[in-house]
């Protein structure tokens, strides 16, 4: 599969044709939108998909500029939400200046507060990521996000070819924090189109070197041709059922203390693991990161450190890393959770 297929016809031109129509041009921004007396019933068929807090509750959205963002605005003043737009300028895309006047714009006509940000991406690998930190970091606590059920479904994807359990192929959470994950793409383009806006086109979602935008042009269209029917709703399901998994499991380790090694050998190998996990992602890993509504999004250890703190319980080792600067040892046959020195080992096992 190379990069020469991207984009596809379920990429780069149903935006292009939804954004850009010759015959029906809005200038960059807002143009004839619906009047506050008639925006309910125009938004009704896809406010009714949404989960807003109820109003008057006053939210902030995070608003690049493109559809998704756009339609998450323009549908949280239709949802009687008093909303302040925030949108964040990376510096990495030349036309973030004229994006943030498109949102501001926007938020103006829609009767809602705009507020610019400006974030420095740090350096290194995986711009995307670095991108989202920096965002995140910029963007307010609870800040409302635009991830609709399409991002859903590539989530769902990616962390099952990272080889991610049940917490993982669960994907996002649908909580107000993600009001729009009821909707599809196609549908915040159609809300844009009611309410007069022209969505800024980032290019770089066309960009072949970033792993999702493939999984989006690429491996969800070829999935679709497979199966014959439209996938990301199965996807969708998927991500609920494994949702519904990771409850059970939180409830069944419940009354399970992960600091006792005895309990922990005593106890299913899926449990202690699962114990181990929330023990970890509760008590120190924290990434770089900051998240949306936490301020220090807490990143959950992978399989390999899961097991290697395990060892750890069983007596296979004395002390071992489980990543984020933080380590598992072992002493008077309780777990203790602590920083690690620079340099250490991965797993000191005791001595024969």
């Amino acid at each position: 599969m190379g990069g020469a297929r991207l984009p596809s016809r379920h990429g780069r031109d149903q935006v292009a044709e939804a954004v850009d129509r010759p015959d029906e041009r809005p200038r960059r921004g807002l143009t004839a939108a619906p009047t506050p007396s008639d925006a309910a019933g125009a938004f009704e068929p896809y406010l009714s998909r949404c989960n807003f807090p109820p109003p008057p509750a006053t939210v902030t959205c995070a608003v690049s500029g493109g559809p998704d963002s756009l339609a998450l605005l323009v549908l949280a003043r239709a949802a009687g939400l008093e909303v302040t737009a925030v949108h964040v300028d990376h510096g990495i895309r030349p036309t973030s200046a004229a994006d943030a006047g498109v949102v501001a714009a926007a938020a103006a006509a829609v009767g809602a507060g705009f507020r610019g940000e400006t974030a420095s991406v740090a350096p290194g690998p995986n711009l995307e990521a670095r991108a989202r930190s920096a965002r995140y970091t910029a963007l307010p606590d609870g800040a409302l996000l635009g991830h609709t059920a399409d991002d859903q479904a590539e989530t769902v994807l990616l962390n099952l070819l990272r080889g991610a359990g049940p917490a993982g192929v669960a994907a996002m959470a649908p909580e107000h924090r993600r009001p729009l994950l009821g909707l599809r793409r196609a549908d915040t383009l159609e809300v844009c189109r009611l309410a007069g806006l022209t969505p800024v086109l980032d290019e770089s979602n066309l960009d072949p070197a970033i792993r999702r935008n493939r999984v989006r042009h690429e491996l969800i269209p070829l999935l679709e041709e497979i199966f014959e029917r439209d996938v990301a709703p199965l996807l969708c399901r998927h991500a609920d059922l494994s949702r519904e998994a990771t409850e059970a499991l939180d409830a069944a380790v419940a009354g399970l203390d992960p600091r006792d090694c005895a309990t922990l050998a005593a106890a299913p190998r899926a449990l202690a693991r699962w114990a181990l996990r929330r023990w970890i992602t509760e008590g120190g890993w924290i990434t770089e990161a900051r998240g949306p509504t936490t301020g220090g999004e807490r990143h959950p250890p992978d399989l390999a450190a899961v097991d290697r703190a395990l060892a750890v319980a069983l007596g296979e080792a004395r002390a071992a890393e489980v990543g984020g600067g933080w380590r598992v040892r072992r002493s008077a046959q309780r777990l203790h959770l602590e920083p690690t020195a620079s340099g250490s080992a991965v797993c000191q096992t005791d001595p024969p």
